[in-house]
Formats: C-alpha cells, structure tokens, sequence
C-alpha cells in the first residue's frame, strides 16, 4: 500500500513560502505540526509506505524534504512523484519539465502507472482547492481543507476507512 503525501495543507496550514531557500509557516502553527495525527493513523499499518507528492522534492531536494519528517513517517518514505532525472540530464533547477505543468492527480496517477501500483491512497489540498481530481480515481483520494490539514475529524475518518477497506 502506497500512501501519497502532500506537506503544506496537509501536515501544516498551507501558508508556507520559501525564505532565503528555508520553508517558513506564515501564521500560526509550525512546520508538521499534524503529523502526529498521520503518525498515530498509520501505526496500525506497517505495511503502508510513502511517496512524496509534495512540491518540497522539486525545490528543495529529496534528501533533504525526507529528514524534514518525523523519524517514524521518514523511515516509510520509499520516493517521490519528483525525481531530479526528470530534468533530463541538466542540472539547471530552473528548467521546466511536464512536472511543473502537470496537476497533482496527473503527477500521481502517472507515478501509479509507471511504478505498476494497484493499492494506493493520496491526501492533499489540491493546491487549496485549484486543481481537480478525476472521478475515476476519486475512491483513492482525500482531499483536505488548507487550514485544517489532518486536524480535521472528517480527514481522519476517511483515511481510517480507506485504510481498513483496502
């Protein structure tokens, strides 16, 4: 089982913007401050595991974006929808690649598809509600208020359901 994790909106409000190359939280709060919740959801199921779909990995590096986490959620990490090979060679950062102009679904569906997985779930806010998410694909997705991220009830209850029934 894949889990598909976004940062901002997600583990924190999304009100997060790069700062002198650092990720800061505009408001109150702090970086992660709901992983815990995911942390105490997933304890259950050690079989899930981790891929990045947070847009950390394109700016600020897998390696680094993976030991921002909490060490439990880290030690699940297996990837992310990014990889700097996808820059085709040239280290410029600042080339755009079919990533930048790709949705969060298109980005994870064609994760999915390239990494041949059957059983996945994906939580995010979607860019805060500006992007969609096919209705095809819409019993893996949870999608989360901006600024309720996991501390939201309903959040919680839809991952515990989509957690147990596949």
């Amino acid at each position: 089982m894949i889990l598909f994790l976004d940062f901002d909106g997600v583990l924190h409000p999304s009100s997060v913007f790069l700062e002198k190359g650092r990720p800061v939280l505009h408001g109150e709060g702090e970086l992660f401050m709901w992983a815990p919740y995911l942390i105490e959801a997933l304890a259950p199921y050690t079989h899930v595991k981790i891929v990045l779909s947070t847009n950390w990995v394109r700016v600020r590096d897998f390696s680094r974006v993976k030991s921002a986490l909490p060490k439990s959620l880290r030690d699940r990490v297996i990837g992310a929808t990014w990889h700097s090979s996808m820059l085709r060679g040239d280290d410029d950062f600042s080339t755009r690649t079919w990533y930048d102009d790709a949705t969060r679904y298109e980005q994870i569906i064609r994760h999915v598809a390239r990494a041949n997985i059957s059983q996945w779930i994906a939580i995010d806010d979607l860019h805060e509600n500006t992007e969609t998410w096919q209705l095809a694909h819409e019993k893996n997705f949870i999608l989360t208020n901006p600024q309720k991220g996991l501390s939201d009830i309903a959040v919680l209850e839809r991952l515990q359901e989509l957690l147990t029934s596949i």
